[in-house]
């Protein structure tokens, strides 16, 4: 890979040069194994995490195959969100303005715009379409885009797009696209409910996965941080002042509990914006400019942020809160170290976040174990400790593999209060046990 150029690739002289603009010199792994199957027309299924570089793994060859002359729908492109269609369309543009000879005509089409607008600007059909599946199929549905001669269709954050009940939006449109459709499929996950959606349209696509990136992974440090008996949002005030980013996101579940923690923040002095689904059409754009103007040294964000948008700059992670779906945690933490750049991930964790960290060092997520003290960074021993010193054979009773000592004076009730801990034990190394297996 260190020796493999862009310059290989067979594009035209505008894309190379629209290449040579963004910056680019060496294709992420993801788009070594896509782009020539998109230039081939082979349809297919990119699975890699955030950050990987898949937008422009289908974007350039998109363009390749682009003839400027057919003035219809040549290729679709599918979002989840706004805001990531939103970054698809600049990227897009991006590629298009290198070209001075033929325009491509690009366009975005998201829900909280004006719709009738939209419709009547498709008097005249672009050449690519990018947009969110409810806004797309309302605009096929009311005869304003067509679509029944375009054959490339790209799906980015599938297993979003159908969380989010999309699919049969999407599912809609791909029926109304010719049989010979070629299909692009890019996602973190594949969930096995997706599958027969995939299978109605993918006739044997190549399936190409692109394991966690060391260009991005192996930049980003993972610190967990333990919350002990102090409040939580006075450790986080604390961990942000004392941490002073160039940008930090600060991630939490819930639109209420992103709110609550603004709030707060807010309150105590600092520089705070939020973006969670709560936000209208007209906050969200209003949130992401300053965001993007570095109106903000803090964000507070649900994982509505992790999947897709590019937030610039952005130095820190902190999980306030670690996500129900643990594979988020690698969305969230893929915000920071973009463009090859260093990051931290920092967790603040309790004691019932333990069996979900396990989990995600299964991952192969290495953390460093720290706290905040007194205004300066120190490093803790393995959180585990006491849980190992406790299966030390020593002066102990012996029941099981499960060792309890035996205290020097015996207090009344001990024999009950030591079978409940050596229970308490049993059932916390079974759930280990459990946990390394899967």
């Amino acid at each position: 890979m260190a020796d493999y150029r862009f310059t290989e690739y067979p594009f035209k002289p505008f894309i190379h040069q629209a290449i040579t603009e963004l910056g680019f010199k060496q294709p992420t792994k993801i788009q070594r194994k896509m782009i020539p199957l998109i230039l081939k027309g082979q349809s297919a299924i990119g699975q890699s995490q955030t950050g990987s570089g898949k937008t422009h793994a289908y974007l350039l060859p998109i363009f390749q195959k682009i003839k400027p002359a057919l003035r219809q729908v040549q290729a679709v492109i599918f979002a989840p969100t706004r805001e990531l269609a939103s970054q698809i369309y600049q990227e897009a543009l991006n590629i298009a303005s290198a070209n001075k000879d033929e325009e491509i005509v690009v366009r975005n089409y998201t829900g909280g715009t004006d719709k009738q607008r939209d419709i009547e600007k498709l008097k005249q059909q672009p050449h690519i379409v990018i947009g969110t599946p409810g806004r797309l199929h309302d605009l096929v549905r009311e005869q304003a885009l067509f679509v029944h001669q375009a054959n490339m269709l790209v799906i980015d954050e599938a297993d979003l797009t159908f969380d989010m009940g999309f699919i049969h939006d999407v599912d809609h449109i791909a029926g109304r696209m010719p049989e010979n459709l070629e299909m692009y499929v890019f996602s973190a996950t594949i969930p096995e409910k997706m599958k027969p959606f995939l299978k109605k349209y993918m006739e044997n696509p190549v399936f190409e996965q692109a394991t966690p990136n060391q260009l991005a992974s192996e930049q980003i440090e993972h610190v967990l941080v333990p919350l002990g008996s102090r409040k939580k949002t006075d450790l986080l005030n604390e961990m942000l002042r004392f941490i002073n980013p160039y940008l930090a996101i600060v991630f939490v579940n819930t639109k209420k509990m992103a709110d609550l923690v603004a709030d707060q923040l807010i309150t105590d002095g600092l520089k705070v914006g939020r973006i969670h689904g709560g936000l209208t059409p007209r906050e969200r754009k209003r949130i992401m400019k300053q965001v993007r103007n570095l109106e903000f040294q803090y964000i507070v964000a649900t994982d509505l942020a992790a999947r897709g948008i590019d937030i610039p700059g952005v130095s820190h992670i902190i999980n306030y809160e670690l996500p129900r779906d643990l594979d988020f945690y690698i969305h969230r933490s893929g915000r920071t170290a973009r463009a090859g750049n260093q990051g931290i991930s920092y967790v603040i964790y309790e004691h019932s976040d333990e069996d979900a960290i396990v989990r995600l060092e299964k991952m192969e997520i290495s953390f460093s174990h720290q706290d905040l003290r007194n205004g300066e960074w120190v490093t803790l021993p393995d959180r585990n400790r006491r849980i190992n010193r406790m299966h030390v054979k020593a002066k102990e009773e012996n029941t099981g593999n499960i060792y309890v000592r035996k205290p020097k004076k015996v207090k009344p009730g001990y024999k009950k209060k030591m079978a409940e801990e050596i229970e308490r034990l049993k059932r916390r190394q079974r759930r280990l046990q459990k946990n390394k297996k899967k």
